[in-house]
């Protein structure tokens, strides 16, 4: 098969190579599948670039994400998972070499999901990652149907879907974020109020819309850098969700606040949340997706031999939705 990996880290275009590996078999428990598209998370660039450690393979097929069609199953895998047109995540994680940037991946048969005729294999390689973890942020405090939610960043890869999510769920969703254009796409999935924290201030608009009360949970897309802000934001035994903080990677905490209202503080990484909540969030997922129209961002496409352009692009950022690699191009 024609795949992308990497022998040492280091700048894309300098790393990056292009070649034949030999074509993986479905082990016990995995089923084989035909790439369409890869999706690009920043956590792929980070471990390319060292910014997440050390290399734990001598070789790496990088990227998570990914969308195709189940060509083999391996033992004890249903048969009819052949021919399925799906979505999948963790291809290439801790305790996996070989992810998406290539054109055949085998995969635990848990890490994959049905995808529904409707939604294009680019738009499936954007579920991945950012689908799952705005699930896991918007729920993992409990149901919100009735609640204000409040999503940071609500026009990002995560914080679009987070907003889709709660919205679908019954919350009352305020998503902020940095122009009108992405105000626009935050309405567009949902969100009932959305604020420019450039313009406005934040805390006071949340107090505003919510007659003083605060919201009842937060999704935070930049923690340490948003942190003052989100507590003035959050109620009483309310909760906060934590999915990244790379403004502000080592924040001081402020203990006694959080102890004296009660706070519930959630930090969040994909490939170490319980089994049991991944598959509700692929099961919560699929339903979603089967209920109606949704809102799949795909910023950029680039075929196979330009994968080093497409970690450039999400590096740099500014990119409005997932960067989409195409192996068969």
């Amino acid at each position: 098969m024609r795949a992308v990996w990497y022998d040492r880290q280091g700048p894309s275009r300098e790393v990056l190579q292009l070649g034949e590996l030999p074509d993986p078999a479905p082990a016990r428990g995995e089923v084989l599948v035909k790439l369409h598209a890869s999706g690009v998370n920043a956590s792929d660039w980070r471990m390319r670039a060292g910014g997440m450690g050390p290399m734990e393979y001598p070789r790496v097929v990088p990227n998570s994400d990914g969308a195709g069609v189940v060509e083999a199953a391996g033992a004890d895998v249903a048969r009819d998972w052949v021919g399925r047109r799906v979505w999948l995540y963790n291809g290439q994680r801790n305790g996996r070499a070989f992810g998406t940037a290539a054109e055949l991946i085998a995969l635990d048969v848990d890490l994959v999901t049905r995808l529904p005729d409707r939604v294009s294999f680019a738009e499936g390689a954007t579920l991945g990652i950012p689908c799952m973890t705005a699930h896991r942020c918007v729920f993992v405090a409990g149901p919100v149907q009735g609640r204000a939610v409040l999503v940071t960043g609500g026009a990002g890869a995560v914080g679009h879907y987070a907003v889709q999510l709660a919205s679908w769920a019954g919350a009352t969703v305020i998503a902020t974020v940095s122009s009108e254009d992405k105000a626009a796409r935050a309405r567009a999935g949902g969100a009932h109020h959305v604020i420019d924290y450039r313009r406005q201030d934040v805390a006071s608009e949340v107090a505003r819309l919510t007659g003083g009360a605060g919201v009842d949970h937060v999704v935070e897309v930049e923690f340490g850098g948003n942190l003052a802000t989100t507590l003035k934001c959050v109620r009483v035994n309310g909760s906060i969700a934590v999915y990244a903080s790379n403004a502000e990677r080592l924040p001081k905490l402020p203990v006694h606040d959080l102890m004296r209202r009660n706070l519930a503080l959630h930090a969040m990484y994909l490939p170490a949340c319980p089994l049991e909540a991944r598959h509700r969030a692929q099961s919560d997922i699929t339903a979603w997706l089967d209920s109606g129209e949704r809102i799949h961002a795909v910023a950029d496409r680039y075929p196979l031999a330009e994968t080093w352009a497409a970690h450039d692009a999400v590096e740099r950022g500014g990119k409005n939705g997932t960067i989409i690699v195409e192996p068969a191009r």
